[in-house]
């Protein structure tokens, strides 16, 4: 497990964060005898700039690296400097007159770093949040606890079934390691989004160690849901737009993903589909079939994206703690048959090419994933990237409704076929068995192919 940094002086709401991606606490004995004169308490040190520059032990490890890319460097100091205006704010706040030790255990009233460490001290208090946080919050904390946003059951729940075993729990120790140092990086705490910027945002405190009612959607959400959700809802990929969501409504995410969806119901899902906390475009396009050729004649064989997204961010083929993604992330829309019925109604969906590959644990230990064809490496998605206008359903002047989207084979070079996932686009003999069931060879209209 990825373990950042040891400073500090004291207890206090700091290190909250900084073990955020590993998940456990740090033991690693703290260098005897750091002390600086006139500093006699957790809070005198962690807003002493200077002190904590001259305290703080150098990062031992990388930083923490996920499907964003590496995360960017904070100096340790930085990370867990409570100054500024939102430092103000947490002082005058409820958590502000708890005090560093009753979350953060270690001695306070102290200029010894080493003594103010001791014991019972916690860097990250979040990663048991029924102690730090349960009695206040005892709802969130039982629903959190097993959630997928906690725990990305989805990712773990895969990579179990590929390589032949039950649960997550049952895989080799090597893989659990792989797995922490490769892909747990954004699986959340209630510090990470609450009061610290998320490891793979950086790390390190977030306004002072206020406290955020509201995760800021640029610094906490997006930091772990970059390459994917940010980038397609910012309109970051060359030649797409916004999502319409943001530059009509302004929306955040919190609009949409909502509380309880965020820290779950107290159920365990297999995958995020399953939940039905999940929103849903009919919440607030309740009558988006009413008087609606196209959507009446599709509500019931496609989802909403396959209208109305735009291209996407794919890729895959990932060799975990190896050479990473072979390939590599790019811009990419496909139209597949629907992977997974028994979550979602739709006949076809749009899929998103995924990382995973029969070697891809090969550097920690299995050289082949013995149950590989269990799960498709071209998933269902539904990318935060929406238009009323895309290139499907804005059509020329004059011509039909499917211009734009059905296979036109009696025009040159199949017009539209590059919208469909065929066993021709697969390049490998795996990708042609994982995904034999969700192509659309001989499953398309007659006429089409």
């Amino acid at each position: 497990m990825k373990k950042v940094l040891l400073l500090c002086i004291c207890a206090s709401g700091f290190l909250f964060l900084v073990m955020i991606h590993s998940g456990c606490v740090d033991k690693r004995p703290v260098q005897p005898d750091r002390a600086i004169n006139g500093i006699a308490s957790c809070l005198e040190c962690h807003t002493n700039y200077k002190a904590l520059q001259e305290l703080a032990d150098p990062d031992t490890d990388p930083p923490a690296e996920g499907c964003g890319g590496a995360a960017p460097f904070i100096e340790p100091f930085d990370r867990v400097f409570m100054g500024g205006p939102g430092f103000a704010r947490f002082q005058n706040s409820v958590h502000g007159q708890i005090g560093c030790t009753a979350c953060h255990g270690g001695i306070d009233n102290t200029g010894d770093k080493a003594k103010a460490h001791s014991g019972d001290f916690v860097r990250s208090p979040s990663t048991d949040p029924r102690r730090a946080c349960g009695d206040c919050h005892y709802d969130i904390v039982e629903n959190f606890e097993g959630s997928i946003h906690q725990k990305g059951w989805g990712q773990k729940n895969s990579v179990a079934l590929r390589l032949g075993y039950d649960s997550y729990d049952q895989l080799p120790d090597a893989v659990h390691e792989g797995y922490e140092q490769n892909c747990a990086t954004c699986h959340a705490d209630c510090g990470s989004c609450h009061v610290t910027r998320p490891s793979a945002g950086g790390g390190g405190l977030y306004k002072g160690h206020d406290f955020q009612r509201t995760p800021d959607m640029r610094d906490n959400c997006v930091a772990c849901h970059s390459s994917r959700g940010g980038h397609a809802y910012f309109g970051l990929g060359a030649g797409t737009n916004p999502d319409v969501h943001l530059t009509r409504a302004g929306f955040t995410c919190k609009d949409c993903h909502t509380q309880k969806n965020v820290h779950g119901d107290g159920n365990i899902y297999a995958n995020r589909y399953e939940s039905a906390l999940n929103p849903a475009c009919s919440d607030c396009h309740m009558d988006y079939d009413d008087g609606n050729a196209y959507h009446e004649a599709h509500k019931g064989d496609f989802n909403c994206h396959i209208c109305h997204a735009q291209d996407y961010n794919n890729c895959g083929s990932c060799h975990i703690g190896g050479e990473g993604a072979r390939v590599p992330s790019h811009l990419s829309y496909k139209i597949g048959m629907n992977p997974i019925p028994e979550n979602r109604p739709y006949r076809m969906a749009l899929l998103r090419r995924t990382p995973a590959a029969p070697d891809s644990w090969s550097v920690y230990g299995v050289p082949e994933a013995e149950n590989f064809n269990a799960k498709t490496t071209f998933n269902y998605t539904t990318p935060h990237n929406i238009q009323k206008w895309t290139t499907r359903t804005r059509v020329n002047q004059g011509d039909t409704c499917y211009a734009n989207c059905h296979v036109r084979p009696d025009e040159p070079e199949n017009h539209n076929r590059e919208l469909y996932l065929f066993k021709s686009d697969l390049e490998k003999e795996w990708e042609k068995s994982a995904n034999k069931d969700i192509v659309v060879d001989g499953r398309l209209p007659k006429g089409w192919e």
